[in-house]
């Protein structure tokens, strides 16, 4: 019996269903790709599908070759990869999702035997995977970024600092005239991130329990880097403010090594609020504690 391989239809499969779980890993770990980096990975991870039919040797082999191939090329053209421990933690997620998605694809035609002849057709698989990627994506967004230690890498102008953070959802802190997510760190910290307090600062209003308003002194950080489970991400231009008081707890050891509370809008990437007018930005940009 003879078979016939149409590459361009296998490679179109293989491309949407990568997409779907690259876009699943993406979003539950700290949305360290881009866009185009994800449909490069994808078509990476495709084209892996189909060369074991390209070069020659054992069956095994071959297909042992191109998903090898395919799956760390389709990683590491996603991903900016750094180091083994971040490489295992997106393949473990990845086989992860990769399971949900084929077990249910597998799941639906023996529950369903009428669909079976059109699930196991091209547009059957891609429709069934995106039902899947529809249902896993609530469940893959946040990905234990809503609350949660993790490792933060602050560069000043004369320091380089490594703290304990948290990712807490209760810090909903915005710089008010761009919107952008603000960043609680220990006033020791800031100090020696800092050569000396500049005169001019960003007030950030904020209310909390116990006190109903207050205003922070906010700083622009030129680079901080976060690490959560080997994955790592870097953002340039980060707002932070000094807490008014210690973020540790004294009698809680774990908390008392905490320095900073990341907001998590920062990790999603969306903005809790917007910029006001630009009028507002020029008047207020370089003033003082009265801003805002």
């Amino acid at each position: 019996m003879e078979y016939v391989l149409y590459a361009d239809s296998l490679f179109l499969v293989n491309f949407v269903m990568n997409l779907y779980l690259l876009l699943l890993v993406d979003q539950s770990t700290l949305r360290t790709a881009t866009r185009g980096r994800i449909l490069l990975g994808a078509a990476v991870g495709g084209a892996g599908e189909i060369l074991p039919f390209l070069i020659p040797g054992p069956a095994v082999l071959r297909a042992g070759l191109g998903i090898l191939a395919g799956t760390a090329g389709m990683l590491y053209a996603a991903f900016p990869v750094r180091g083994l421990r971040m490489f295992l933690k997106l393949l473990e997620k990845l086989l992860l999702y990769s399971f949900c998605v084929g077990g249910a694809i597998l799941f639906l035609i023996r529950a369903v035997p009428g669909l079976r002849r059109f699930l196991t057709g091209i547009f059957g698989i891609m429709g069934a995977g995106g039902i899947c990627f529809l249902f896993l994506r609530p469940r893959a967004r946040g990905g234990g970024r809503e609350d949660g230690l993790c490792l933060a890498r602050l560069t000043g102008e004369k320091a380089r600092v490594t703290v304990t953070a948290l990712i807490d959802s209760g810090n909903s802190l915005t710089e008010p005239i761009s919107g952008k997510p603000v960043c609680i760190v220990d006033a020791q910290v800031l100090e020696t991130l800092l050569e000396k307090r500049p005169e001019r600062f960003r007030a950030i209003p904020y209310h909390s329990i116990g006190k109903s308003r207050g205003i922070l002194e906010g700083y622009l950080l030129p680079e901080l880097e976060i690490e959560l489970d080997g994955v790592r991400r870097s953002f340039r231009r980060v707002w932070i403010a000094a807490g008014p008081e210690g973020i540790g707890n004294p009698e809680n050891k774990e908390a008392e090594s905490v320095k900073m509370i990341v907001n998590p809008t920062l990790l999603s990437g969306r903005k809790k609020g917007g910029p006001h007018k630009r009028q507002n930005e020029r008047i207020y940009d370089t003033e003082s504690g009265i801003t805002g």
